[in-house]
């Protein structure tokens, strides 16, 4: 038969659940997926609209303006100098980046890997199910491999990609810096690419700065060789159906992702680049939004510890990891009756069966009325 093989859509499997939920009197109070619902800023709106006579094809490598956008947002967000020219590349959202990334590399020995046999994708245990996916779309094996195995010297052989995820989605924990150049060594020693998922970075709930990038000159020495830092823009400025996302690092495979998204058609419209610029450049609206998170989290957390669970990590990100010390859907089920919804553990991998992940991205009503019915619970 053709076609490829791939697992169902797991969010389907929570159909019952929200079934269960719909029925409590006050309403569900949807905490499973991380979807913004705040509007989007009036000043990307304005810059959308602004741009809306786009007749002309737009460029994959994105305008010279999006790409200096870039640059400096990465300089007075991260700390970290990209050279906009050869550094930087738009894409049409992150989920689609990290779905290709090992296709686009070239790791079933198929492209630019010119090796005799794939190489496999390494992501964390506990981890977004889209970097597994991607390994199959690519047709080469994916492994489960965290930062600190790695730091702590687990063998990288055969290996060609090393996913890291950080503050990482659904746990919330986020490397340091020190972490992270363990991470880099190793990695260059194997000669693998290490690619970081960083789209939670400004959602830091320890400092008003952000956690730190796999491109940080005190992970890097200045040297970006081997190593691509994803960031989506849909968190900070509330443009998930805008799909603005872009991918720094090492200029060669900068280059060569850029080639191969021009063949492939994978460009980012001119009236999205448009509406980026304006996002990355105003500030505000990032400090604003943060403390909308902020302040949800304050109301959420302890509500949910006064329902017994247990909360770990969670130190940045949109997510709390909440556990009962049960399996996963015990707790989807016990919150289903409190008209909660919530996202089961086993999506994100073995290891994380035994938790439940809240998300913060409900509005300020239904926050309240999801803390109070955890309250009342206990």
């Amino acid at each position: 038969m053709y076609g490829l093989q791939l697992p169902d859509y797991p969010w389907d499997t929570l159909t019952p659940y929200r079934e269960r939920a719909a029925a409590h009197p006050d309403g569900v109070c949807d905490l499973s997926i991380g979807t913004p619902v705040d509007p989007t800023p009036e000043v990307i709106r304005r810059a959308l609209a602004a741009a809306a006579d786009a007749h002309g094809y737009p460029t994959t490598a994105g305008t010279d303006a999006l790409r200096e956008a870039i640059a400096w947002w990465s300089a007075h967000w991260r700390g970290v100098d990209v050279d906009p020219a050869t550094e930087v590349l738009p894409t049409i959202g992150s989920k689609e980046l990290v779905a290709w990334l090992p296709t686009l590399l070239g790791l079933n020995a198929a492209g630019v890997s010119g090796l005799s046999a794939p190489l496999a994708v390494a992501c964390p245990s506990q981890a977004y199910p889209t970097y597994e996916l991607g390994a199959r779309l690519a047709g080469v094996d994916c492994v489960r491999l965290d930062a600190a195995e790695v730091a702590a010297g687990a063998s990288l052989e055969g290996i060609g990609l090393l996913w890291l995820n950080s503050p990482g989605n659904p746990t919330g924990d986020a490397l340091d810096a020190q972490t992270l150049a363990a991470v880099v060594a190793c990695a260059r020693a194997a000669d693998v690419i290490v690619a970081s998922d960083e789209c939670y970075a400004l959602l830091n709930w320890e400092s008003e700065a952000a956690t730190p990038s796999i491109l940080d000159p005190a992970v890097t020495g200045g040297d970006h060789t081997g190593l691509l830092a994803v960031y989506s823009m849909s968190k900070q400025s509330n443009l998930a159906g805008y799909r603005a996302a872009f991918v720094t690092g090492d200029r060669q495979l900068i280059g060569k992702l850029t080639n191969a998204r021009k063949h492939a058609g994978m460009i980012v419209p001119a009236p999205i680049q448009a509406a980026m610029i304006a996002g990355l450049r105003d500030t505000a609206h990032v400090t604003e939004q943060k403390a909308l998170y902020a302040a949800r989290r304050a109301e959420l957390l302890p509500a949910a510890e006064a329902f017994g669970m247990r909360i770990d990590e969670s130190r940045a990100g949109l997510y709390l990891w909440a556990t009962r010390d049960e399996d996963c859907w015990e707790t989807i089920g016990a919150l289903a009756e409190l008209g909660i919804i919530a996202g089961p553990g086993a999506f994100y991998g073995d290891a994380a069966g035994r938790h439940v992940r809240l998300a913060l991205t409900a509005s300020d009503d239904r926050i309240a009325a999801a803390a109070q019915r955890l309250r009342e619970a206990a």
